[in-house]
């Protein structure tokens, strides 16, 4: 495992050049069953999408994650964090700045599916106001493994933002720098 401080990592949106490393995180992650080149080459260019790169100050890509904004609901599509840099906050940096992109698009509502399994992702999406309503049953083709499906309450109201800004002012104790408080605005 690398540590690294998160202000030594730097999230921007995901480029054609970086789907090569961003494939060979997802078949770290996800097994043989994971997103190909072409999925990404797509999706970099469908214009409902939102795609990002966490990477290192020397350039290496320790994470990324994906979400589609279709009208107020942004759907986290996939996100992933090279083994070597788990534990380190990025996937969380990554969450932030999906959120922050949904404030700044009127984007009010965020899901995801994630494993039921899956615990340590679980309690990061239930620290940022994610909760379960349901399942998807056999979501996941490698082993049939079930998906809950979660779901934000409205990112604009106010229990949600103040929720929020207190996990941000603790990523910025870290050294996290990508936040523009859009959380603070109406």
């Amino acid at each position: 495992m690398s540590i690294v401080k998160l202000s030594e990592i730097k999230i921007s949106e995901m480029t054609r050049e970086d789907i090569e490393g961003v494939v060979a995180i997802e078949e770290e992650a996800y097994g043989k069953h994971h997103w190909t080149k072409s999925s990404f080459y797509d999706e970099v260019s469908n214009s409902l999408a939102r795609y990002y790169t966490a990477k290192t100050l020397s350039g290496e890509l320790a994470g990324y994650a994906g979400t589609w904004h279709i009208m107020d609901e942004g759907h986290i599509t996939t996100i992933a964090v090279k083994k070597d840099f788990l534990r380190n906050h990025i996937g969380e940096a990554l969450i932030c700045r999906i959120i922050e992109d949904c404030y700044k698009d009127g984007v009010k509502y965020l899901t995801l599916e994630v494993r039921v399994s899956n615990i340590p992702a679980v309690r990061l999406y239930e620290k940022y106001g994610f909760k379960s309503l349901g399942t998807r049953k056999g979501y996941y083709q490698d082993n049939n493994e079930d998906a809950l499906i979660m779901w934000t309450e409205n990112i604009f109201y106010d229990k949600f933002k103040t929720k929020y800004m207190e996990n941000i002012k603790k990523l910025e104790i870290a050294g996290l720098n990508l936040i523009s408080k859009s959380a603070g605005k109406s």
